[in-house]
């Protein structure tokens, strides 16, 4: 029997996509530790067709359950069983609370359960993990989860892992930490949310100064002396990062970036000029001058896959004639032969990440021990 979660009728249906999607993330997640393949393909032949709140209540049963496991080991001392188990049911809250609406007090009730495990993650981790808080913008800060390099003596490389207005930092630790923890860096886990609720990214997508908020976690970090500050490195996860791009093209303090380099909005340029017959790119409005178009201060990594949103020739013409000759741009586009070619790297992002981390590494020098 295929699993409903499987079956052509209901995930692969143009009205669940949403569904698809988090059900793909959940099983790239088991690559590291985010989640068992077992247990996904529980809760899918558990889903029932037409009732769509059984989605929200499958998930966050099970993440109940690894929660409940998470304390029982940390309880007895099982300190990696535990974090293994709380990582899971951050993960599971993460997906219960997907499909509801921003306004449905279920969500926000999950999204604290998510919260409350990636703390406990963080105090069982060694070394331990912090809650930090970030001043940006009168009235609101920014939250992130800082984890420390293995080798916690002295200063360390970072890496600032963070995503799209409205995207939480929590799967960050399942996706990005073992990376950076193997090779030695810091990380330093951020999403612009802070402690709002999700329909707070409606307040951030009108503000138009976003990528300010990356020289408030640069002023952040330069004070911390535990990190390298001539080694801080910026990923911006997904795809459609400019805002990010903006930052790095106006922050000299990196020392290496990942992001789109400002590709999208070069793109959206390019429509709008042919749309309209314009001639002038100038002349059409954009944010500002996206990082590709000017000489950005830092070595620059942009992927993609070749079945995402923007074509990989289009997204090579982009950066081939945009480029200038002081800039260090690297353009790395995954088949899909090698998987990594969905939109985000989503088919494949530990292929991806990878990559992506050796880059870092090359670019942020040796990291001394790792584990």
């Amino acid at each position: 029997m295929i699993p409903a979660c499987l079956s052509d009728d209901f995930i692969l249906c143009p009205e669940r996509e949403d569904i698809s999607a988090e059900f793909t993330r959940l099983l790239t997640a088991a690559q590291e530790g985010g989640a068992t393949i077992a247990e996904c393909l529980m809760i899918a032949r558990q889903l029932k067709r037409g009732d769509e709140q059984s989605w929200h209540r499958e998930w966050k049963k099970l993440a109940q359950a690894n929660r409940h496991r998470a304390e029982a080991a940390f309880a007895e001392g099982h300190m990696v069983t535990a974090q293994r188990n709380w990582l899971r049911a951050m993960n599971y809250y993460g997906a219960a609370a997907m499909p509801l609406d921003p306004a449905d007090e279920r969500r926000w009730v999950a999204v604290l359960a998510m919260q409350e495990c990636a703390r406990r993650f963080l105090t069982a981790r060694g070394p331990a993990g912090e809650v930090v808080t970030i001043p940006w913008v009168e009235g609101h800060s920014l939250q992130g989860y800082f984890l420390p390099a293995p080798a916690a003596s002295g200063r360390a490389p970072t890496v600032i892992c963070i995503g799209e207005p409205g995207h939480r930092k929590e799967e960050f630790l399942v996706k990005l930490a073992p990376h950076a923890r193997e090779r030695g860096f810091s990380m330093l886990a951020l999403d612009l949310l802070g402690d709002e609720r999700d329909d707070y990214v409606d307040v951030l997508l009108q503000r138009r100064d976003i990528e300010s908020s990356i020289a408030s976690v640069m002023d952040y970090l330069e004070l911390r002396s535990d990190v390298d500050f001539d080694r801080v490195a910026i990923v911006a996860d997904g795809w459609g990062s400019s805002f990010v791009a903006r930052a790095v093209l106006q922050e000299p303090r990196f020392a290496a970036a990942v992001c789109d380099g400002g590709l999208w909005d070069l793109h959206e340029r390019s429509f709008f000029a042919s749309r309209f017959a314009m001639r002038d790119l100038s002349i059409v409005p954009v944010p500002h001058a996206p990082l590709m178009a000017s000489s950005a201060e830092c070595p620059v990594l942009i992927t993609l896959g070749e079945d995402g949103w923007l074509e990989a020739d289009r997204a090579q013409q982009i950066v081939q004639k945009s480029r200038l000759g002081s800039s260090d741009i690297v353009l790395k586009v995954f088949t899909a032969a090698e998987t990594g070619a969905a939109q985000a790297h989503a088919d494949n992002p530990s292929l991806a990440n990878e990559y992506i981390f050796d880059w870092l590494e090359s670019q942020l020098g040796a990291t001394g021990k790792r584990i």
